[in-house]
Formats: C-alpha cells, structure tokens, sequence
C-alpha cells in the first residue's frame, strides 16, 4: 500500500470532544431561539357594533341605483356626499348618502339617507331618512367612522332667515341602537 499525498487532517476523524462541542452548540441555538420570539401581535379590534363573518365580496350599495324619496319635479336628484361602513354589525356594509334637489338657484335643503341591500344581494334601497329636506338645514362636515354617522347640520333660527344664509350650526351624530338610528349631540353642540 502506498502512503497517501494528503496528510490526515484532525476533523475528518470524529472524537468523542467533537460530538460534545456539536450538541452544546446546537443546544445553545435552541435554547436562544426560544427567548428571543418575536412581539406578540397587537391588532386591536375596531370600536364599534360587533360584526359577523362579512362577505368578501360585500360591496356598498351605490347611491346611483336608489330612488330617493325626495320630490324634486323638473330637476335631477344630486348626491353631494357619501361615505360607506358597517353601521348595524351585520357584516355588511350600509351607504350613507347626503342628497339633495340640482336647483338652479338658491340653496337646496340636503336629505341624509341611509341605504342598504338584503343579504341576498337585493337591489340597494332606503332603510332609514336622519335628515329630511323638509328640516331646511345643509350637511356641512360628514362622515361614518366606527359605526356612527357624524354631521355638522347647518339651519336656521327662525324662518325670517334667508335661505341662502344659515345662522345655526349644529354637531350630530347617529348609533343603531336598538332597531332604529338613535340621534345625539354632544352638550352645547349648537351655534348661532
């Protein structure tokens, strides 16, 4: 036998210290990856009603496709904002819609309706009128935001008033309580 041209190296034979040093380090790997775990999650859960498994396709229901109850003769209906979210924790979302008559003149009184579709994927429609036109005011700042609806109303004092000038500004908000929207204000809401 001839010897060979390499020397023998000291690790291609395997010793017991070998053993030992592999199984602390691997010990070592374990036992640090153990104590540093990433943080814990911190989602927290939006306020507001509680919802149910929604569907992933629930779209909102579009304020085109709904006949508002607003008599507006000769003139078209106009939707001067709107804003969508779960407002009765079904898990589907309702459109809130603020609308009033395109009159050529003046200042026409703004409606907030609220609009919804059947589980069923029915077509959109009024569940619920918060302000009727008939109440003379305009929707200035608008918004739903965790289950609640937010305006700022702005009316009247008196019907000496001109219509083109509002006196009276007023802070609401609307929650589904109950079966029905429940309308509050926050104390001293109302300027003039």
């Amino acid at each position: 036998m001839q010897p060979s041209a390499v020397p023998e190296l000291a690790h291609t034979h395997a010793r017991p210290i070998h053993w030992v040093a592999t199984a602390t380090a691997v010990a070592g790997v374990v036992a640090l990856s153990s104590v540093l775990q990433p943080d814990a999650a911190t989602a927290a859960q939006p306020s507001g009603p509680r919802t149910q498994s929604a569907p992933a396709h629930a779209a909102p229901p579009d304020p085109a496709a709904v006949e508002f109850p607003l008599d507006c003769g000769p003139v078209e209906v106009v939707v001067k904002k709107k804003a969508s979210g779960d407002l009765d924790g079904d898990g589907r979302p309702e459109t809130v819609a603020v609308v009033h008559c395109d009159a050529p003149m003046g200042t026409p009184p703004d409606g907030v309706y609220v609009l919804t579709r059947g589980a069923d994927g029915a077509e959109p429609r009024v569940v619920a009128t918060l302000v009727d036109p008939k109440d003379r005011t305009n929707v200035d700042d608008f918004a739903v935001r965790d289950g609640e609806v937010t305006a700022s109303l702005l009316g009247y004092s008196s019907a000496d008033v001109p219509s083109c000038c509002p006196d009276v500004r007023e802070s609401v908000k609307w929650r589904w309580e109950n079966g029905a929207f429940v309308r509050s204000a926050p104390s001293a809401a109302k300027s003039v």
